[in-house]
């Protein structure tokens, strides 16, 4: 049922890895919820997680900035590396692996603070900014960057939570490449968002990638079909396939895949 190696290595090899994971294994409470996963990811793509639910996308997503530290009973077997670094020794600081691997979440999370401090918080706490010009600086970028900040430029003051939803989301994403992240993890970041919503994140996920390598879950196959460069399928806490978007959608290598994305299950 696995992955053939031929499709681990789809990509050319030209690319460059920013993440290579080998032979993971995620355990609840001893059950496993993720079996032998090994897969590359590479700079400045896009690549979506597509499955049924419960099928391990999510946690094989928060094993790649061991958000899954934050989990009782949660175990990680297996290698994960970030330039070719083990990002689970014991010597790396986990705070500067999160700047480094950012994470935007399935429902908007702002601080209760306002806009600006809550694009702010991470440049200060890692030391990014050397005066408050600078700090204004990243801001305007970061805001920028994430589309918001016409939107917000005469309010930065206000409470980020007095924004909406499609705008929290965007303010998360703000936050997140303030820190200057590598890569951008995002999970289902547009399941709670409007349709119109919804494309603006798509827009911003497609620019954003020409700075950053992104990988996020999706449930929605259209939406991996549209923003994605490369799709990896889930089942049952495996990898079964990982390949460009275009040959998952039309000509899949495991009929596991074939079978979810002509809704056959799932």
């Amino acid at each position: 049922m696995g992955l053939s190696i031929d499709a681990l290595h789809a990509q050319p090899t030209t690319s460059t890895i920013k993440i290579r994971t080998k032979d993971v294994d995620v355990f609840y409470d001893n059950r496993p919820a993720i079996k032998g996963v090994s897969l590359d990811l590479y700079k400045n793509e896009i690549v979506a997680f597509i499955g049924p639910s419960g099928c391990g996308k999510s946690t094989f997503l928060r094993t790649l900035n061991r958000m899954n530290d934050t989990i009782p009973g949660c175990r990680v077997e297996g290698g994960v590396y970030l330039d070719g670094e083990d990002i689970y020794d014991d010597k790396i600081d986990v705070v500067m692996l999160r700047a480094r691997v950012g994470m935007v979440f399935q429902k908007p999370n702002p601080f209760p603070k306002s806009i600006y401090e809550n694009v702010a918080y991470g440049p200060k706490i890692h030391g990014l900014a050397r005066g408050r010009s600078d700090l204004n600086d990243i801001v305007e970028e970061s805001l920028l960057r994430a589309g918001l900040w016409d939107e917000v430029k005469d309010r930065l003051n206000a409470r980020a939570t007095g924004l909406s939803g499609g705008q929290q989301q965007r303010l998360c994403i703000a936050r997140a490449i303030a820190v200057s992240p590598e890569v951008i993890l995002m999970d289902e970041p547009c399941s709670a968002l409007d349709p119109i919503a919804t494309a603006r994140i798509e827009e911003l996920i497609d620019e954003l990638s020409r700075q950053f390598t992104i990988v996020m879950v999706t449930h929605s196959m259209q939406q991996a079909a549209r923003v994605s460069d490369r799709v990896a399928y889930f089942h049952m806490g495996e990898l079964i396939e990982i390949n460009a978007t275009d040959k998952v959608f039309t000509q899949p290598d495991n009929q596991l895949t074939e079978a979810y994305i002509t809704g056959r299950f799932g």
